[in-house]
């Protein structure tokens, strides 16, 4: 309890942290006015209240399973994600570390925890997944051209370089094998165009 009062003497007026309290009756006992400003126009005064009542049905169970460790391992802390309730039919996503508290005859009497709102690192962290899944996706179409390239565009193109130098330009007219040798050398200019292409998309 000692080290409960001196942390809720250092963050009772924080601007960035959650410090809340519950008995071991579930009901919350102490929040912080950082905690009270973010969700106590929502709920109304949340001392004597269900702890559950801020958050997610889904992280309820979390809650609990947290609880049980911090009993388990009294000296240990453990973390949780839980969502909270923001007024707005959403959610906002906050970060908690639970911490068993007992009494001077070691008598369980409830749990304390310490937490930060960090909705805004959670939609950071999904546009980054989302971003990674769209540079995957990109790659494998990068990659599905660069084969296009050099197999199905070169292989026809050097085709057609190869059947147009065997050619006998001896019997044909000068027009006409001036004509074989252009053909030779545009398609030897896009096969290069070809090979260039596919060295920077692979590099």
């Amino acid at each position: 309890m000692k080290h409960f009062e001196q942390t809720k003497g250092l963050l009772n007026n924080s601007a960035l942290f959650y410090v809340v309290t519950t008995g071991m009756d579930g009901n919350y006992s102490y929040v912080n006015d950082n905690y009270a400003n973010a969700f106590s126009s929502i709920h109304g005064n949340l001392v004597g209240q269900p702890y559950h009542i801020t958050m997610h049905p889904d992280d309820i169970n979390t809650c609990i399973e947290v609880a049980a460790k911090c009993f388990e391992n009294p000296t240990k802390l453990f973390p949780a994600t839980i969502r909270k309730h923001d007024g707005n039919d959403s959610y906002v996503y906050t970060q908690w570390e639970y911490k068993a508290m007992f009494d001077d005859e070691k008598n369980p009497v409830g749990i304390y925890c310490v937490g930060y709102n960090i909705t805004k690192y959670v939609a950071e962290e999904l546009d980054l997944k989302i971003a990674y899944e769209k540079i995957e996706k990109n790659s494998t179409v990068l990659e599905k051209i660069i084969f296009q390239q050099s197999h199905l565009i070169r292989a026809p193109l050097s085709n057609i370089i190869g059947l147009t130098s065997l050619l006998d330009k001896s019997l044909l007219d000068t027009n006409t094998s001036n004509i074989c040798d252009m053909i030779i050398e545009s398609s030897n200019q896009l096969d290069d165009v070809i090979k260039s292409i596919i060295k920077i998309a692979r590099s």
